[in-house]
């Protein structure tokens, strides 16, 4: 995955802030995982939220235009990733695809879960067996139009 210049920049600035993206979901009251989206380009700002992003990391000002900038999104090259986190939900989607999909028709209908109406949430559950990632993902049922 190739990262711009921008999403090196912020991220960089972040790092000498000592700051992570909770603190930061802390400091402006944004989502941590809908901040990251914002650096790595895969969600825009207003100016106001783009103002406050930079601030909190003491970035460069020039930076707020080009985050309130429309994004260019879809952030993986078409190749299966060799990131083996990012590798895990590609091989989730490949062994759980279909089964989510019929269960999602079965349940709404015809139809697709939003992207774009849509909330991602990251959590850590403790467990002694060794702690757990717990990913919740939250998006509008979107039923396919009859013409």
């Amino acid at each position: 995955m190739t990262i711009s210049a921008i999403t090196e920049t912020l991220l960089a600035a972040k790092k000498a802030a000592g700051l992570s993206f909770a603190d930061l979901e802390a400091k402006t009251g944004y989502d941590e995982v809908w901040i990251a989206s914002v650096f790595y380009r895969q969600a825009s700002t207003s100016v106001e939220e783009a103002t406050q992003l930079i601030e909190a990391i003491g970035a460069d000002a020039s930076l707020i235009d080009a985050l309130a900038d429309f994004p260019v999104k879809g952030s993986l090259d078409p190749v299966i990733p060799t990131d083996p986190l990012i590798y895990r939900f590609y091989e989730i989607m490949q062994v759980y695809g279909m089964p989510m999909k019929a269960v999602i028709h079965e349940k709404f209908g015809d139809g697709i879960m939003s992207a774009i109406d849509f909330t991602l949430d990251v959590e850590k559950v403790e467990d002694p067996k060794g702690d757990r990632v717990k990913v919740v993902m939250c998006g509008k049922f979107l039923p396919y139009k009859k013409w």
